[in-house]
């Protein structure tokens, strides 16, 4: 039996499963036989304004767990639409937090954004998923995947039923996704795809998938709201969202040599643990999650 692992999605060295080490020969046939060679992220925070901060440090939560569990900043392509760590009302210039004891700068000296402001919009979006670039656009800004590129892809901002807001001027829709996913397929560009949206309504914006090998997880269902998770009364705003929080707070919980298969992660979500709603979308995936 296969599992759609968090592992296939990260980097490993070597595999742990349950307490037996699979030594590095071992972790080079399960490379081979899942005929996955390399893994992409793309993470975007569409949200402008100062009170949309949770929208970036949600972002930015993500890029450093993507980072720390394997995938190098020459395979993230990271999009913030605003940048809260240098406007005028952050109490803590140059800084990101995620909670209110503002322990991990999120921001930090190594943060690399590849879209910043007005460069994060629909088309380039759009744009970036099926690479139609001239010839001119620099390769850093460019997602360079094949068809055997496995692709984590997280969008944030707020959204209903089957769109997503660009900076309060733009909209994405659900079947403007979708066909750029079946360019994706069309094109070779992917091996695996795992979506994950939080916004209100967010399963509506991937119920018109019809691509193979994605599979996808949102925050809300059908007229349902997604959730700030708590404010910071010094930075004066919320800081992160539910889902996103507690999305992290599972995958703080492993390291890059872990072969926790994506059910687990999903366990976590059941409305009555956390006041928010998900549903994996799992109908064109082809194995076992």
């Amino acid at each position: 039996m296969r599992f759609f692992s968090l592992w296939y999605l990260l980097s490993l060295a070597s595999l742990i499963v349950a307490d037996v080490t699979i030594d590095t020969e071992e972790a080079g046939k399960i490379i081979s036989s899942s005929g996955h060679t390399n893994n992409w992220a793309v993470l975007v925070s569409t949200s402008r304004f100062w009170f949309n901060y949770r929208h970036m440090a949600n972002t930015l939560s993500l890029y450093r767990t993507v980072k720390r569990l394997g995938i190098p900043d020459s395979q993230i392509i990271l999009m913030l639409a605003d940048d809260v760590a240098c406007n005028p009302r952050n109490a803590f210039p140059g800084t990101v937090f995620n909670n209110m004891d503002q322990a991990i700068d999120l921001y930090g000296d190594d943060i690399e954004v590849d879209y910043r402001g007005y460069e994060v919009t629909v088309e380039n979006f759009i744009r970036l998923l099926t690479d139609r670039w001239d010839e001119n656009h620099p390769r850093s800004k460019r997602l360079l995947t094949d068809e055997n590129s496995n692709i984590f892809i997280y969008l944030t901002g707020h959204g209903g039923n089957e769109f997503l807001k660009f900076q309060d001027a733009e909209e994405i829709g659900s079947y403007d996704l979708a066909d750029a996913f079946e360019q994706m397929h069309e094109k070779k560009r992917y091996k695996e795809i795992f979506f994950m949206i939080d916004t209100c309504q967010a399963n509506t914006m991937y119920e018109r998938f019809y691509s193979p090998n994605i599979l996808a997880v949102g925050s809300s269902r059908i007229e349902e709201s997604s959730y700030s998770h708590h404010s910071d009364l010094d930075i004066g705003v919320a800081v992160i969202d539910r889902f996103t929080y507690y999305t992290l707070d599972f995958l703080e919980k492993i390291d890059k040599n872990s072969m926790v298969t994506m059910d687990k992660l999903f366990a976590e979500y059941p409305i009555r643990k956390h006041s928010f709603a998900s549903r994996e979308y799992v109908q064109i995936f082809s194995r076992e999650i």
